[in-house]
């Protein structure tokens, strides 16, 4: 009779990896990808390297799942912040804020996740969700110009352009830094600040303050 897995078993692996996923998220978080290496998650979780292949067959498969399971999270709390507003504007700047907060709060996993040289196998990945973050603003972005708020405008462009300002703004911040938040409430105001008058808003320094007032 050929061998069925139980519902049972397939739950407990499912655990396991996603046990395993947490611990690899963590050295990536201390050291980047650099530091997850299979001897050194199974190290950190106790288990013997070869049970670790059991679950990625590969270092290059277990960097790509840790991507997308830290990336899925950053896209759900921004899209989160984006759909609690109903103005076109405060969604705007709600859902740029989380972007960076969240990137500055942990500067090390953000600078694997955006940057970090890492195997041609991830790169694909990056481009992916590189589109997916696109088209989550683009969403926002034609609320805006369908609303009047904003002028007409080619809102895929205009996202795509927002997002690669976003990504290349916090690169050199969070590269540099090591594990510790930062805490860099006038870079984030800048962002948002920039994105907005990427819209088409006429805004004026004043603003700023507007800014701090959300965040209050």
């Amino acid at each position: 009779m050929a061998y069925r897995e139980t519902s049972k078993i397939r739950a407990r692996k499912l655990a396991q990896r996603d046990a395993l996923l947490q611990s690899a998220e963590g050295l990536v978080r201390e050291g980047g990808f650099e530091a997850l290496t299979m001897q050194a998650l199974a190290e950190r979780c106790g288990l013997a390297v070869g049970t670790v292949y059991r679950y990625f067959d590969s270092k290059d498969g277990l960097v790509c799942a840790v991507f997308e399971r830290a990336t899925e999270r950053e896209i759900a709390a921004v899209r989160v912040a984006l759909e609690e507003q109903p103005l076109a504007d405060a969604a705007l700047s709600a859902g740029l804020q989380v972007f960076a907060r969240r990137a500055l709060a942990a500067p090390r996993l953000a600078w694997a996740l955006i940057a970090e040289p890492v195997a041609p196998a991830l790169d694909g990945i990056r481009l992916r969700y590189r589109e997916r973050w696109s088209s989550l603003f683009a969403t926002v972005l034609e609320r805006g110009v369908s609303s009047g708020l904003w002028p007409a405008q080619n809102t895929a462009l205009a996202a795509a352009a927002m997002v690669g300002a976003l990504a290349e703004a916090l690169v050199g911040p969070v590269s540099r830094a090591r594990q510790a938040p930062l805490h860099d409430a006038a870079l984030v105001d800048d962002l948002v600040l920039f994105c907005l008058r990427a819209t088409g808003m006429a805004l004026t320094p004043d603003d700023r303050g507007g800014l701090h007032e959300q965040q209050a």
